[in-house]
C-alpha cells in the first residue's frame, strides 16, 4: 500500500505548479511487479487531484495577480487567457502535457470553468497519459520479470 500512496503523492505533486515527474515512479513500480491497473488508478487520481489544486489557485488567487509571488506575469497570463478562449474547455484534454499542462489547469480556474467539467476532462487526459506510460513501460517490466 505504501508504494501506491507514494505514487499517488508523486503524481499529485507533479500536477501542481511545482516541477516534479511521476512517470519514472509509475514505470519503476510496474517493472517490479505491481498491478498495472492499480498503478494507473492511483497515478491518475493523484495527478487529477493535483490539477484541481491548480484550478482552485486560479479560481481564487487571481486577486493577487499584482503580487510578486504570483506564478504568472501579466503578459503571460493574458496570453494564456487568449489561448484558452480560442481553444476552449476541450483543451483540458491536453492538461497531461509536461510543458504547459499545469498552467492550463491554472488558467481553467482563472476562466472559471465549471469544476465538474474541468475534473472529468482533466482526468480523461491524464488517465490516457498514464495508460500510455504503462503501455510503453510494459516491455521493460517483462524483461525484469
Amino acid at each position: 500500500m505504501e508504494a501506491y500512496l507514494g505514487l499517488f503523492t508523486a503524481a499529485f505533486v507533479a500536477a501542481t505548479l511545482l516541477p516534479f515527474y511521476s512517470e519514472l515512479a509509475l514505470a519503476g513500480l510496474q517493472a517490479t511487479g505491481y498491478d498495472p491497473l492499480a498503478l494507473w488508478a492511483w497515478a491518475t487520481a493523484g495527478n487529477t487531484l493535483g490539477a484541481a489544486v491548480n484550478w482552485a489557485m486560479g479560481r481564487w488567487l487571481l486577486r493577487f495577480r499584482d503580487r510578486r509571488w504570483f506564478p504568472f506575469k501579466p503578459d503571460k497570463l493574458g496570453m494564456a487567457q487568449r489561448w484558452y478562449r480560442r481553444w476552449g474547455v476541450w483543451s483540458l484534454l491536453m492538461a497531461w502535457l509536461p510543458v504547459g499542462g499545469d498552467a492550463l489547469t491554472f488558467i481553467a480556474g482563472v476562466m472559471r470553468v465549471h469544476f465538474g467539467l474541468f475534473f472529468v476532462l482533466t482526468a480523461i487526459g491524464k488517465g490516457l497519459r498514464y495508460a500510455a506510460v504503462l503501455g510503453l513501460a510494459a516491455p521493460l517490466a517483462g524483461l525484469l520479470a
